[in-house]
Formats: structure tokens, C-alpha cells, sequence
């Protein structure tokens, strides 16, 4: 299994880190136990040491799965993360209460890596003026937590403002071949890097976008290797990283998981040419978008209700990933029957304050019919 020095920490990880949003579950729609813990168990024995979970996930019971399973390994042989809900914090009290739940819930004394969970700019503010992070820092004076970080969800410049507020033991981004500029983003990267902040990266494969393309576009990455699976180049691209220290993957099944391990074992950086073929597949998806529509929402609200900036986002990702089950969660139950095209009057206000210029009416038309066919299902 790869693993990767934290020089300022001291620590070293595997490359691959388990990430426990995604659990197999069964017909309740609980986290299948048995299923997990074999999961969890192979990673293990494989050589992955760093688990990631987090408060909400799985409402609340990946906590308490992982604190089962990992009961029965020496704590010494893996790093716990998990990640405090800011969004439930209301005062200081509240942070102690929290803390000592997930304790419990992992039945453990102390967390490795502790992050303060999809920090933004208004949500840091937030927690400055509580004195959140001070208050951690206590915890970790204390030996409960032994490495501070975040994690995020913003703009570059929001990244920027909580990296360099406080001297951070790490941070975790979303990044991949696709998200180069979006969020913290490559910018961002090379910002901790510059501040010697590890990096953990989740969303290597965008949610599972990355892992399977029309025929034509997999025939690029299968001239390099027609073994390897299409996820695999997603991951080796952020692992090529040298400031990446751990890349999540929420592993549901074994299959998933043994070809992970295919790829963290004996882990190889891309090539100067798979990196071209990276740079051409992106070249092409991004080609497939159906209009220039930028999310601004100037055109919104609109009269009837649509939701015109999410119906061109999800019209935009369907075809540039050629696969409805992208979208499905986004267009079925985000949108829904009261957001969709299919609910425009035609009365045409969006295009008068649309700053593209963009044939906005004309284009939901389309959406809708495209959407309906669903023609370009994997």
C-alpha cells in the first residue's frame, strides 16, 4: 500500500483512505453491518490505516458501525478522522457535547484527525466569533484530538481566508480532473502546499462521475492500460499530487475496494502521456455542455417557479457524462415536477436579465425533452 510522509505532523498514511458516507445498507435503508465490517476489515488488512467519517453520516450510525469494527484492531494500527457538524453549533457547550457523543459513538478516547466539517466563509465567521477553533485546540492540549483541520466547500478566496487565519495541521478539499478551478481547487492545493498543510482530497471521482464514459472516451484511457478500470486514472491524477496525502473513496462494495487496492499497491503517477489523455478527456466532456449558462441567477426567481439555473445544470452534466443516473437524484427529486421546464410560461423576463444572452425559453424546451427521453443512459 502507498503511504505518504505528513512531514509537519510526523505522521505517515496510506494514500488511500477509507471514507464511510457510503456504506452498503440493506432494505431498511440502515448501514448493512456485516457488509461493512468485511469492508472495513480488508482495508485494513490491506494496509489502508486512515478512516474518515463524519457526524451525519448515514444519519448518524457510521459512527457507531466504525466504533464496532474498530473495537476489534489495535488503535495504534489506524488513524480516525471524523469531523464536528458546525452547523450544530450554537455555543461552546455544544462543541463539548457533540465531541464526547462521537467519542462514545467510536468508543474511543481521542480522534486523530479531527476537522470542522464543509467550512465556508459565513460558517467560519460563525465559529470565530465562538471561539470554536480556540476551543478544539484546548481538546487537543488535552490529548483528545491529536491533528486540527478542516474541511470545505467555497470559493478559492474563502480557502485562502481559514488557511491562513490559524496554523492548521491539515485541511481536506474536494479536487479531481474535472473540479481543477472549482472550490479550493488546484489554487488552493498549491496554497497549503506553500504552508506546508497536508492535503486530504475527497471527491476524487466527482460522486462516481469519473468512473464510467461512452465507449469512445474509455477507448482513450484502455490505449494506456485496457486492465485498468476508467476510475483508476481519476484517482491516480490526484494521488500524482506529491501534497496529496490521502485520496477518500467511499468504497461500497468489494469490487470497488479490491480495485482500489489494485491501484494504491505498487501506487504508479501518471505518465506525461496518460496526464495528455486526462487533459484530452476533459477537452471533450466539457465540449458536450448544452448552453453557457454560468449559475449567476439573475435570471431567478422565476414566475412559475422553474428553477432555470439547476435545470441547465443538470441538462449540462447529463450530456457531458453522457449517463442519466448523474442526475437523477438532481432532476427527480431537487428539482422535481414544481422546478422543471415543463412548468415555463414562456413569459420571457429570465432572458431580458440573463447576462449571457442566452435563449433561455428555447433551452428549456430542450431540457425537458432531453430529459424525458433519457436516450444516453450507461
Amino acid at each position: 500500500m502507498e503511504k505518504r510522509k505528513m512531514e509537519k505532523l510526523g505522521v505517515e498514511t496510506s494514500l488511500l483512505g477509507y471514507g464511510c458516507m457510503r456504506f452498503p445498507t440493506n432494505e431498511t435503508g440502515k448501514i448493512d453491518r456485516p457488509k461493512a465490517k468485511e469492508l472495513i476489515d480488508r482495508a485494513l488488512e490491506a494496509g489502508v490505516n486512515y478512516i474518515d467519517t463524519a457526524y451525519p453520516y448515514h444519519g448518524g450510525e457510521s459512527e457507531a458501525v466504525l466504533g464496532e469494527v474498530l473495537k476489534e484492531h489495535h488503535r495504534d494500527s489506524f488513524y480516525l478522522a471524523t469531523k464536528l457538524p458546525v452547523w450544530m453549533v450554537k455555543s461552546l457547550e455544544d462543541v463539548d457535547r457533540i465531541f464526547q457523543e462521537q467519542l462514545d459513538r467510536l468508543q474511543t478516547d481521542h480522534i486523530d484527525f479531527y476537522l470542522m466539517h464543509a467550512m465556508g466563509r459565513d460558517r467560519w465567521e460563525e465559529m470565530e466569533k465562538l471561539g470554536v477553533a480556540d476551543r478544539l485546540s484546548q481538546l487537543k492540549k488535552e490529548g483528545k484530538i491529536r491533528y486540527l483541520g478542516f474541511s470545505f466547500h467555497d470559493s478559492y478566496d474563502a480557502f485562502e481566508k481559514i488557511l491562513t487565519a490559524r496554523d492548521w495541521d491539515f485541511c481536506q478539499i474536494q479536487l479531481n480532473y474535472m473540479d481543477k478551478d472549482t472550490q479550493a481547487g488546484l489554487k488552493g492545493y498549491a496554497l497549503a502546499a506553500v504552508k506546508g498543510v497536508p492535503v486530504v482530497v475527497m471527491e476524487p471521482v466527482k460522486g462516481g462521475y469519473l468512473t464510467a464514459y461512452t465507449p469512445d472516451v474509455e477507448e482513450l484511457f484502455h490505449a494506456h492500460d485496457p486492465q485498468a478500470s476508467i476510475a483508476s486514472f481519476a484517482f491516480r491524477w490526484v494521488g500524482s499530487l506529491p501534497g496529496v496525502k490521502v485520496v477518500l473513496s467511499g468504497m461500497t462494495t468489494r469490487e470497488q475496494l479490491e480495485d482500489n487496492l489494485k491501484t494504491f499497491t505498487r501506487f504508479k503517477p501518471l505518465s506525461q502521456a496518460e496526464q495528455e489523455t486526462v487533459l484530452q478527456v476533459v477537452d471533450i466532456l466539457k465540449s458536450r455542455v448544452k448552453n453557457g449558462c454560468t449559475g449567476c441567477r439573475y435570471c431567478m426567481p422565476c414566475p412559475a417557479g422553474v428553477d432555470i439555473p439547476g435545470c441547465f445544470g443538470v441538462w449540462n452534466t447529463y450530456h457531458m457524462y453522457s449517463n442519466y443516473n448523474v442526475v437523477s437524484w438532481r432532476w427527480e427529486k431537487e428539482l422535481g415536477e414544481a422546478k422543471q421546464p415543463k412548468n415555463c410560461v414562456k413569459c420571457g423576463k429570465c432572458e431580458k436579465s440573463c447576462p449571457q444572452k442566452l435563449h433561455i425559453r428555447e433551452d428549456l424546451e430542450k431540457v425537458q425533452e432531453d430529459l424525458d427521453k433519457r436516450e444516453m443512459v450507461l
